[in-house]
């Protein structure tokens, strides 16, 4: 019983991303999640005891979805140069590829509910974030790595949030939507920022 409770949740959550993504937590009611999922109001309830516990297990099934694959470039053996490289190329790729995760995050810092911003920091985001800092911290010991870390996160999922812009700007060509290319010109510009 234990198992198909887990993958009853499993589907939950899985029906529930795209609601949270398109409509924002404030935007999907309990009721319409149950109904959407196609159970009673009261069975979604045995399952999450609110709509808080819901979306933030939402979210870490969104990002856990993609850990394997991140956490390929922190256990790379190579050096930091190339395992930041890499990351650089992944998170590309998951913010590229994974359109619901990249709405659910800008939503929730939109948002900025203080408390959810907290538990996600905490319960989804924290061992990645200091992965990354490790990473950051190997890559250039003289440089802070928290700052390192949110300017690499920043300036990537940035190049996507404004591209139904982009386009219409001077200069833009097709190959500035690659997650080959863009992650190539993050890391030479950090690279190069390193080596001043």
């Amino acid at each position: 019983m234990g198992k198909n409770k887990q993958k009853t949740k499993a589907e939950i959550l899985t029906i529930t991303i795209p609601l949270f993504a398109n409509e924002g937590y404030a935007g999907v009611s309990m009721r319409q999640i149950a109904k959407a999922v196609g159970i009673k109001a009261a069975s979604l309830y045995h399952h999450f005891p609110d709509k808080q516990t819901l979306y933030i297990e939402a979210l870490a099934q969104a990002f856990g979805k993609h850990a394997d694959f991140m956490n390929e470039a922190f256990t790379l053996q190579a050096t930091p140069e190339q395992r930041l490289r890499q990351l650089i190329h992944k998170l590309c790729i998951l913010v590229t590829e994974d359109a619901d995760f990249s709405r659910l995050m800008q939503r929730e810092i939109m948002d900025g509910d203080e408390k959810r911003l907290k538990l996600l920091a905490d319960q989804v985001f924290s061992d990645f974030f200091h992965d990354m800092n490790r990473l950051c911290r190997s890559f250039a010991p003289d440089r802070d790595p928290h700052l390192m870390t949110v300017s690499i996160l920043g300036l990537v999922i940035y190049h996507y949030q404004i591209a139904p812009i982009r386009c219409f700007l001077p200069g833009f060509q097709a190959s500035h939507n690659d997650p080959d290319i863009i992650g190539q010109h993050i890391f030479t510009l950090l690279k190069n920022e390193i080596e001043l």
